[in-house]
Order: structure tokens, then C-alpha cells, then sequence
């Protein structure tokens, strides 16, 4: 006796097409990301940027809002992936209502409203907070770093521009002179009327990469001379009767070393674990009670240390008041931040050196660091061993930075500059703290 199976023609067309809130199931994420920005976020500064009547009418912001979030939720970040998931992936139409914007518009939105967006993170820590789940009893702090949009064989050194910019000028004053003898031998064999002095493609091109370079150089010329301004400004005109040799001055020329990308020139060669790469570094606050994201920056700048004290009145800024406690790497082991932890009553766990194997607490055997709050600061972290407090750094923050760039596959900005990148990072942030309020309050949406 032969199998009785259910029917299954592909050919069968619907009697009534079904609703968004069939698409996926009941309390999946994309009703909750699509109603959460259409019910609990203020979309008003997007929103106030379209005063124009005339022309077609735009995707509602609030549509795209929400398909972004989604998008950055479940690891989705180009243009043209969400413009392709749009079309063939049933939750994406659940957050659009089967509306297909294309790549363009997405892009396009995306950079339009980017200040706005990355304001987005401010208002669902918020969320968070009022959902109980942000309780700022101890704070992590740490940096990533994430590559640019750009390649760092497409940056050269200062010296090296100066070497290339003197070589190609005389490269092209050889092909300019070589193009000033073919005109004259033309001239005389077909005659004055004939035209022989245009230059060929591989001159302009040349020339154009020497005014690339004319351009890096006077950028790090101007940055060097900025820097030296400042620090003169800084130090102040030395006192007469202080001992010791008299210090250099700070010089206005960039230093032989320094670098400046030609595809993305404020992004800055950064080490890594895994060698150098061209990129920023994205710093992120994180709350230990649910890992949520109460603050972040990015900067283009290699070491930590100088972040700290913004992150933290970002804090308050964004919550309300500072947290209790706040754990972070030898990184940020500094009197300056030290200090700064003391004047604003948050008791403190700053690694003051590497964290040996097999040890809780971060100790430094040759203790070089020996000013008097980083030796408190030893000694604190000492006297808890195994259960001091410092050890709530690693699976309070580390875990983030894997869940974004693991998890969710974010391993390079799609945005050049700075802004563009810290932008981005603003928007990572609000997607990884909706992601943190679906998993503790997610509600059924489509009641």
C-alpha cells in the first residue's frame, strides 16, 4: 500500500495574501525591533530633515530605522545584503511590510541620518534602564580594535612621501622635457598646425598621485605643527632657576614614521594580537548585571588610557549617575584616571600590570608603576585574589566584543572617517542593547 502524502504545488496561488504578522512567528525578534521603533523611539530629528513637498514620496523613516536596527541585529550591515534580504527573507518583510527599498536608498538613508541614528543608542540604554535591566553596579571598560575601510598598504610614511614626491617630480619633468623634444621633431616633420602636446594617461596619472601625496604631506605637516603648538602651550615657559637640561622644543615637522592613509586618512595603523592593521578603536562601557552597552566612543588612536574619563561622564550622561564600580585592563592604568575614579566616588578594579597565568588578580613582576594610587591599587586587587572584583572584567565585556564581531560576523566599518565610523559604532550599540531587551522583557507584538 502506497504512502498518502500532503499536496504540494508551488504553482497554487493565494485566495488572501497573508499579514506581516504572519510571517514569522509570535514574539520573534522582527515584530519586536519593528515595534519598538514605532512605538518607544523618537524619530523627531529624522523626521524634521524632510520639509520638502515636491518630488516622490520617500520610504517612511521609521520603516527604514527599523530595518537597519533589524539588519545590524542579525548581522546584516551592507547595503546591498539587506537590499537582497528585503526581497528574499520572510522576516525582513515582516519589519518592512513586504516594502523593498533599494541599496541605494538604504546607503543613502543610512548616511543621510547618521548623527541621528547614532543618537538612537542614547535612547535604548534608556529603554534598558527602565526595564530594570541596566543596574550600573559594576561597569567594564575596554577597547577593540576594528578595521577601517581601507587597505594599510594604501598608507606611506612621511618619509617615504617626501622620497616619492622628489622622485616622481623628476619623473615627470623628464617625460614633460622628453614631450617638449617629440613636439618640436613633429613640428618639423608635419608641420606647426599639426597638435603633438597633449600628455599621455600614464603622465596624468603620475601627476595625480604626486598631488595624493602633496596632499598626505601637508596634512601630517599641518597635524605635526598642531601638536607642537599645543604641547609648547602646555609646558609653558620653563622657570629659570629649575635644575636640569633645558628640553627640546617640540617640533613642528612630522616625525619620519608617521603614516597617513590615502583611502581613508583618519584611520590610524593600530597593533593588534594578530599583527597591524589599518582601523580604529571602539570603546564600549558594559553594564555586568545584563552586558548591555552604557557607553561607547571610537577613536583613532592606539592606546586606551586617554579614554576613560569621557566614557565614564558619558555614563552618567546617558543614565543618570555614575556606577558604583568599574573594572578595565592595564590599559587604563594611569594616576590621571586613577584620580579621576576617586573625585567621582566609583570604587575602582585597573589592572596595574599583565595578568600572569593561573592568577585572578593582574600583578606585574617587575612593578615599574610604583606612584601612589597605582600602588593602592595593587595592593587592592592583591588582597581579593581569586575574588576580587576585577574579575568580572573579562566575562562582562570580552563577551560583547565577541558577540559583535564573532556572533554577528562585524569585523570592518563600512563608513570612512571618523565620523562615519563612530556612527556605525553608535548604531552596533543600539542593535546589541535591543538584542540584550528582547532576551530579558521580549513581549509578543502581535496581539
Amino acid at each position: 500500500m502506497a504512502k498518502t502524502f500532503r499536496d504540494w504545488d508551488p504553482e497554487q496561488h493565494w485566495l488572501l495574501p497573508p499579514s506581516v504578522e504572519e510571517l514569522v512567528p509570535e514574539g520573534h525578534l522582527a515584530h519586536f525591533i519593528r515595534e519598538t521603533v514605532r512605538g518607544d523611539l523618537d524619530l523627531s530629528e529624522v523626521l524634521a530633515s524632510y520639509t520638502e513637498e515636491r518630488g516622490f514620496p520617500p520610504y517612511h523613516p521609521a520603516l527604514m530605522t527599523a530595518l537597519l536596527l533589524y539588519a545590524y541585529c542579525s548581522g546584516v550591515y551592507s547595503s546591498r545584503r539587506i537590499d537582497r534580504a528585503c526581497q528574499e527573507r520572510v522576516d525582513f518583510m515582516a519589519v518592512t511590510g513586504r516594502q523593498t527599498p533599494d541599496f541605494r536608498t538604504i546607503a543613502a538613508f543610512r548616511r543621510r541620518h547618521l548623527k541621528a541614528l547614532r543618537g538612537l543608542f542614547v535612547q535604548v540604554v534608556e529603554l534598558c534602564r527602565r526595564a530594570g535591566i541596566v543596574s550600573l553596579g559594576h561597569v567594564s571598560l575596554d577597547g577593540t580594535k576594528i578595521r577601517a575601510n581601507a587597505s594599510k598598504h594604501k598608507a606611506m610614511s612621511y618619509e617615504r612621501m617626501k622620497e616619492q614626491e622628489k622622485q616622481i617630480r623628476v619623473e615627470v619633468q623628464a617625460w614633460m622635457d622628453h614631450a617638449e623634444s617629440a613636439d618640436r621633431i613633429e613640428d618639423r616633420d608635419l608641420g606647426e598646425d599639426r597638435r603633438g602636446d597633449e600628455l599621455p594617461d600614464w603622465v596624468k596619472d603620475r601627476q595625480k598621485r604626486r598631488e595624493k601625496i602633496r596632499e598626505a604631506k601637508a596634512a601630517l605637516e599641518a597635524e605635526a605643527k598642531e601638536e607642537a603648538e599645543k604641547a609648547a602651550a602646555k609646558s609653558g615657559p620653563r622657570a629659570p632657576t629649575t635644575p636640569g637640561p633645558k628640553p627640546a622644543p617640540p617640533s613642528p615637522e612630522p616625525k619620519p614614521k608617521a603614516q597617513r592613509n590615502f583611502t581613508d586618512p583618519e584611520s590610524r595603523i593600530l597593533k593588534t594580537k594578530d599583527g597591524f592593521i589599518q582601523g580604529y578603536n571602539a570603546q564600549a562601557a558594559v553594564d555586568a548585571h545584563s552586558q548591555v552597552i552604557v557607553a561607547q566612543d571610537v577613536v583613532a588612536q592606539q592606546n586606551d588610557g586617554d579614554q576613560m574619563t569621557a566614557v565614564i561622564d558619558q555614563v552618567r550622561e546617558n543614565v543618570g549617575r555614575f556606577p558604583r564600580e568599574l573594572s578595565a585592563d592595564a590599559g587604563y592604568c594611569s594616576e590621571e584616571n586613577l584620580a579621576t575614579l576617586r573625585r567621582r566616588r566609583i570604587r575602582g578594579y585597573v589592572a596595574t600590570g599583565r595578568q600572569t597565568h593561573g592568577s585572578s588578580s593582574p600583578t606585574n613582576g617587575e612593578e615599574r608603576n610604583q606612584r601612589p594610587l597605582a600602588r593602592a591599587m595593587r595592593a587592592r586587587l592583591r588582597r581579593g585574589g581569586y575574588r576580587s572584583r576585577y574579575r568580572l572584567r573579562k566575562q562582562t565585556v570580552e563577551p560583547v566584543f565577541g558577540q559583535i564581531k564573532h556572533a554577528r560576523g562585524f569585523r570592518q566599518f563600512l563608513l570612512r572617517g571618523l565620523e562615519g565610523v563612530q556612527g556605525e559604532w553608535g548604531l552596533l550599540a543600539a542593535a546589541h542593547n535591543l538584542l540584550k531587551l528582547f532576551g530579558a522583557v521580549g513581549r509578543p507584538t502581535t496581539a
